[in-house]
């Protein structure tokens, strides 16, 4: 049988299933913050980084897993695994997977480079999906196929804590910043074919939370959905509350809250609240 080792970059959220599997590593990502580096979910944790956010100097910038970083981890797995299966934030959020691809030219191991296209939770369940394929007997080749299938049916909806943050770490233009801050509009961000776009435009985050619930509604009435996982900076509360509230409509589709994590939480800001599940889903 082919032993196949799981990678992916610190953006994806470990929970305690993938957190404690033995075939699955984690490459994390570097972050800046006035100067000094620490590398994500090692030296720095979410809770100090947005403590570090509210007395900066200078915008705070991430920096994806250089190509020696993947080559080391893949050039230690190639003593007990047949082949990698690197499953990695969208390309066009991060140059991570680029870093991932020219390290592979450099080891003597097949090394498999899947372009999530998403990130955080959803990215965590892609690969779950993956390892409980493989290991139900599907074929490698079929088992990515599945996973990047299911991949383009995933529906991602976020309320950005801090456009501030969020324009001063280079993910959004100086025009939407000033649109949004100025006329107190809540944008609502989707990512679509892995890149953050604004879906909708809402008045207050009531209002937006409840255009997010429209798509959720439509989504379930298309295919009845099985998961749907709230996201969210800092704090849980807000997470938990509105998970409460969805729970009550949609008793049929389980819900869970997870943190977006260290590095997406530089750019997004401690308040971020999103919502995120795939059509595709088993």
């Amino acid at each position: 049988m082919t032993k196949v080792a799981w990678v992916t970059d610190s953006t994806a959220f470990l929970d305690e299933e993938l957190l404690h599997h033995p075939d699955v590593y984690q490459v994390p990502m570097t972050i800046i913050l006035d100067g000094e580096e620490f590398t994500d979910g090692i030296d720095l944790t979410t809770e100090e980084l947005y403590e570090r956010l509210k007395t900066l100097k200078t915008p705070p910038k991430t920096s994806q897993p250089s190509i020696g970083a993947f080559q080391n981890v893949f050039e230690k797995l190639k003593e007990d695994y047949d082949v990698i299966v690197a499953v990695l934030i969208s390309s066009k959020l991060s140059g991570t997977v680029s870093s991932c691809e020219q390290a592979s030219q450099l080891v003597d191991i097949p090394v498999i480079t899947i372009d999530s296209k998403i990130l955080t939770y959803p990215l965590t369940k892609i690969i779950k999906t993956g390892i409980h394929s493989l290991e139900s007997g599907m074929e490698l080749e079929e088992v990515k196929e599945k996973i990047e299938k299911l991949r383009d049916t995933n529906e991602l909806y976020v309320l950005i804590g801090s456009l501030e943050q969020l324009h001063r770490s280079g993910r959004m233009s100086g025009l939407k910043f000033f649109l949004g801050s100025m006329l107190n509009v809540k944008p609502i961000i989707s990512i679509e074919n892995g890149e953050l776009n604004i879906k909708e435009k809402a008045r207050s985050e009531r209002k937006a939370k409840d255009k997010i619930v429209q798509q959720l509604r439509k989504a379930n009435e298309i295919q009845p959905l099985k998961e749907a996982f709230l996201l969210y900076g800092l704090h849980d509360t807000e997470a938990i509350a509105w998970q409460k509230e969805l729970m009550q409509e949609f008793p049929e589709i389980e819900f869970s809250s997870c943190s977006i994590g260290a590095t997406i939480g530089v750019h997004a800001g401690e308040n971020t609240l999103g919502i995120s599940w795939f059509n595709g889903l088993d």
